[in-house]
This record gives C-alpha cells, sequence and structure tokens, in this order.
C-alpha cells in the first residue's frame, strides 16, 4: 500500500458518525435537538447552548468559500508535490463552517465567495475526507 497522499485526520468518539457516514459518501453534521442548530467540528455538546442532545443529520454539501488561502509551500512531507494547494474555510448552505482543501480548479481561481460542492479523497482505512470543488 502506499503512503497516505496527507496527513489522515484521527477519529475520535465524537465524530464517530461523521467518519462513519463518510465511508458511503454522506456528508451529515451533528444538529442540537435542543436549539435546532447544526454545529461543526462533531463534539458531545452543543457550542451554542451547552445541551448534550445531538443528532446527526444530512447536509447538502453545498456551500461557497468563506476565506482561502493558497499554500505554496507545504511543512507537512505528506503533500511534497502537491503544491500549490488551496486552504478554504467552507461556509455549507446549514451556516456551519468547516476547513478543507478545494480542488479541481486552478488556485489562482479560488476565490471567497466561489460556490462549491463536496467531493471525497478516500482515506487508508476507508473513511472519506470531504474536499470541495466549484458548483457544476
Amino acid at each position: 500500500m502506499s503512503p497516505p497522499r496527507r496527513a489522515e485526520p484521527p477519529a475520535s468518539p465524537a465524530a464517530e458518525p461523521f467518519w462513519e457516514a463518510t465511508r458511503d459518501g454522506r456528508l451529515v453534521l451533528p444538529w442540537c435537538t435542543q436549539c435546532g442548530r447544526p454545529h461543526f467540528y462533531p463534539r458531545s455538546a452543543c457550542p451554542h447552548c451547552g445541551a448534550g442532545t445531538i443528532e446527526w443529520r444530512r447536509a447538502s454539501g453545498q456551500g461557497e468559500v468563506y476565506a482561502v488561502c493558497v499554500e505554496h509551500r507545504p511543512s507537512l512531507p505528506a503533500v511534497f508535490g502537491e503544491e500549490p494547494y488551496a486552504v478554504a474555510l467552507v461556509e455549507l448552505a446549514e451556516g456551519v463552517r468547516l476547513m478543507t482543501n478545494i480542488v479541481n480548479v486552478p488556485v489562482s481561481d479560488v476565490r471567497v465567495g466561489l460556490p462549491v460542492s463536496v467531493t471525497w479523497e478516500e482515506l487508508s482505512d476507508g473513511r472519506r475526507l470531504p474536499l470541495f470543488e466549484p458548483a457544476p
């Protein structure tokens, strides 16, 4: 097996439903059943109201670039040869933001406000990493 293309995120108990859904190509978000708001990153209590009543709901996979940085000199050996690449904060249609990479487009075309949709990169353990590409 070839070495991973990137540092792979660890799986935590709070994020297990998220990672399990990615195996099927589904993007899910934790929603608080108390205040009715989604959040990201996965955790056992709602960051908005503190309640511990979290359920997982499917996300649209649609959003837009909220902020972007182009990396020309990666600090991690796992991504050498992939530069330059775009690291972005994507705001999903559901209102949460997640850090990701924008792929399948020249980095010079990645800008704030760019509509994007989720795509997947398979990880070594069968999970899939959600990345984003320009929306069709």
